[in-house]
């Protein structure tokens, strides 16, 4: 079995580009151009070619195409004839290239058609975002998705390994040794390390038969859950969670390994053990990456059923689709460890009426039979639901019926266009107190149908029944699966407290296209959702799109109890006398900087957050006064001047059990470029404006230019949620003294050089 990539030399439009590839992010915004959701990037329909000769060895065997991701109503054709189609454009699938030309120049050819919008609640990217992989596999042996692998027992620890080759030899490896042999079937391994967030241990399962060889690394651990608790391999884990898109920011949807690997690594420095996969199937780099570093993941399969969020969603399909491409999401996940919970919707109104209730059953009845290991959740807005009983559904705009899949006319069709936008301005009125929404026996008795039939019930915004569930449904198990990060500190001493609470996700871990400015802080005034254009991205996550964790990302690692010194964030005290608009999604545009040029004497609010009794700040040796820590938090008012900025936390005795600074960019202002580590061609570049004692400088954003030569400029851009730039122009202004450029380098003989100039500073240069 050969397994060949096949991501260079296509075609699109003429030009010549290399997979992944997202054609959305080349398209020029405008105002007119779609809505907020998809970040008022336009659609299109996208025509990839790729020629390629057939050797005539792989006459006589079967020759199947993979494509892991195209968004979306793919179209596949084999020299002109068409020999598949896909809808959805977050599963994966695979096709028989049965007419090939054997010894002679083959033509495929992929129509992407995302022209019809909006069919997403945020960005999606278009075309073949994904890698494709070309298998060629002897008729008679072993298949590239045929192995799989499951934990059977700990003591001793027993795998189970199947194969469509009965006789297949089996082969355990810990590295180079070699620590179980046999048949498929059941293989015990001695003294074996087992999988877990804080001991990720892999090993490679080897499978041959006759010339093939299959490898497939795996980690060996059990999920056992009860209202005691959630247990992996035995022992209790309280989910530390994230809810994450797919897109990765300035390079919009293309998938490389490494952008997926990189967010993982961050978001496990940052302290998260989790990650929920927001709204669809995560791809398959990235539980490869969450694998390795130590990340639980909760897969998700949809966003919508058959009742529309908006007009040419998912919900089209659904009806017809959601078998296939729920089994697709199971078989991409089954080996991983890191997977340990699926999700079968997000915020669905279905459940509320007796067809949905049935479809939700089916769909937790299907994943149980194809992966009886894994528990099913589901993410539902108990708001949602009750108001979709009365027949008020909030994405349909109020009219339950809008989203039917059947309908056809053009009324119906408007009125699902923004229904986004309706639950958005609700949520917004309604604020943190949707967190009650589910309080009350009548919406008890609504959701319980559809929470009996999940293992697991999962709860968006709703803890307030979090404490509730224990005395009136003793036997249920509960995951916030959606919640505001500013509730983390509650919402933790819930998870502590109550055991059938396994975990908080909250929205989002990472930011990201579209949805643009629901999370956003904003000094220029208007609405705080649907933001209208120039707005891109949501501003919702508490590490943003270049990477950076902010204010709300460090409280939440407090409440956590992973900071061993007290964390200072800042509110931005750039904007003297404007009160901003916030956000319900977000309490905090806190960041943790004590950098801001030509502010001396504005007003400045700082955030102190520890787990310790109370806390005292100076400022240049001065004290500002001991307050006592509320919920890992204590705020003080000064104003902003150009001396160090210090908190010395102390415990009930008042003792010193921590101290941390901030400082100003002081001296000349430079450029400071870091090459972070990669193991590929692809590397991320931060780019900082920094004073001579290397602190960045909040305030002295300017246009930074970057070109490279011995490389490939993949995207350069700032996590500023509102801009008319382009992340692919090498041209793009800071933001809070911070940029980032992505970079593919050629061959490995050929150095790469990168140099960025712009604001009057010296152009810095890194190879």
């Amino acid at each position: 079995m050969q397994q060949i990539s096949f991501n260079d030399n296509w075609i699109l439009d003429g030009r010549k580009v290399r997979l992944p590839h997202d054609a959305m992010i080349t398209e020029k915004r405008s105002a007119d151009a779609s809505d907020g959701g998809h970040g008022y990037f336009p659609g299109g329909i996208y025509t990839y070619t790729k020629t390629f000769v057939a050797p005539m060895d792989w006459a006589g065997k079967n020759v199947s195409i993979e494509f892991e991701g195209v968004y979306k109503n793919a179209r596949i054709f084999l020299n002109d004839v068409q020999i598949g189609s896909h809808a959805y454009g977050y599963t994966g699938f695979t096709l028989s290239l049965e007419n090939l030309k054997y010894g002679g120049e083959n033509t495929l050819k992929v129509i992407a058609d995302n022209s019809k919008l909006p069919n997403s609640r945020w960005y999606t990217g278009s075309g073949i975002y994904r890698p494709v992989w070309l298998y060629i596999e002897e008729k008679d042996g072993l298949k590239h998705d045929a192995v799989k692998i499951s934990t059977v027992a700990l003591d001793p620890a027993t795998i189970h390994v199947s194969a469509n080759q009965t006789e297949a030899a089996v082969e355990i490896y810990d590295g180079d040794s070699l620590v179980a042999s046999g048949k498929p079937g059941d293989l015990a391994i001695e003294n074996a390390k087992l999988w877990s967030a804080e001991t990720p241990h892999l090993y490679t399962c080897c499978v041959k038969y006759k010339e093939d060889c299959i490898e497939t690394k795996f980690g060996i651990r059990t999920i056992e859950y009860s209202p005691r608790g959630f247990c992996i391999n035995g022992k209790q884990v309280l989910l530390r969670g994230g809810c994450v898109h797919h897109d990765h920011g300035i390079l919009g949807a293309a998938c490389h390994d490494e952008s997926e690997w990189r967010r993982v690594r961050i978001l496990k420095e940052a302290g998260f053990n989790a990650i929920r996969s927001s709204h669809n199937p995560c791809s398959r780099a990235m539980l490869e990456a969450c694998d390795f570093y130590g990340m639980y993941v909760m897969d998700e399969s949809f966003d919508t059923w058959y009742k529309r969020k908006t007009a040419f969603d998912y919900g089209l399909d659904f009806e017809k689709e959601w078998a296939n491409d729920t089994a697709a999401m199971v078989e991409k996940d089954f080996n991983h460890p890191s997977v340990i919970l699926y999700s079968i919707g997000n915020e669905v109104a279905e459940p509320a009426e007796a067809k949905g209730l049935d479809y939700g059953k089916k769909q937790v009845e299907l994943i149980h039979k194809l992966d009886p290991s894994r528990p099913v959740t589901c993410g539902l807005n108990l708001m949602i639901l009750s108001r979709a009983a009365k027949g008020h559904g909030i994405y349909q705009d109020g009219k339950q019926t809008a989203g039917d899949s059947n309908a056809k006319s053009k009324n119906k069709e408007e009125k699902v266009k923004n229904g986004s936008l309706a639950f958005n301005i609700m949520a917004s009125v309604v604020g943190t107190s949707m967190n009650k929404a589910g309080n009350s026996p009548r919406v008890d008795k609504i959701a319980t149908p559809m929470i009996d039939a999940l293992d697991i019930a999962g709860y968006n915004y709703g803890s307030g029944r979090y404490p509730l569930e224990g005395k009136l449904h003793p036997e249920r198990m509960i995951i916030g699966t959606e919640t505001f990060p500013q509730d983390i500190y509650k919402n933790w001493e819930m998870v502590k407290r109550l055991p059938y609470l396994f975990g908080d996700f909250m929205w989002t871990g990472w930011d990201y296209l579209g949805e643009a400015g629901i999370g956003c802080w904003s000094y220029t005034g208007g609405r705080p959702f649907n933001r209208p254009y120039p707005w891109i991205l949501a501003g919702a996550g508490v590490i943003d799109i270049t990477g950076h964790p902010d204010g709300s990302c460090r409280y939440a690692s407090t409440v956590w109890g992973l900071e061993k010194a007290p964390v200072i964030a800042v509110k931005p005290v750039n904007h003297p006398g404007v009160r901003p608009g916030k956000s319900v999604w977000r309490g905090t545009n806190a960041i943790t900087s004590w950098a801001w040029a030509d502010c001396t004497g504005n007003k400045a609010e700082v955030e102190v957050y520890s787990d310790a009794d109370r806390v005292e700040l100076f400022l240049g040796g001065k004290s500002l006064g001991r307050k006592k820590i509320k919920e890992c938090k204590a705020i003080f008012k000064t104003k902003y001047a150009l001396e160090d900025l210090t908190a010395v936390a102390y415990s009930a005795e008042g003792k010193e059990t921590g101290r941390s600074s901030l400082s100003p960019a002081r001296g000349q202002l430079k450029l400071r470029l870091t090459k972070e580590e990669s193991n590929s061609d692809i590397h991320y570049i931060p780019v900082e404006i920094v004073g001579e004692n290397d602190v960045v400088e909040s305030n002295a954003d300017c246009l930074l230019k970057v070109s490279v030569i011995g490389g490939t400029l993949l995207g350069f851009g700032s996590a500023n949620p509102c801009h008319e730039e382009d992340y692919r122009s090498g041209e793009f202004t800071s933001y809070y003294g911070r940029a980032l450029a992505v970079v593919r380098t050629g061959s490995r003989d050929e150095s790469c050089r990168v140099t960025v100039s712009g604001g009057g500073l010296e152009a810095a240069i890194i190879i």
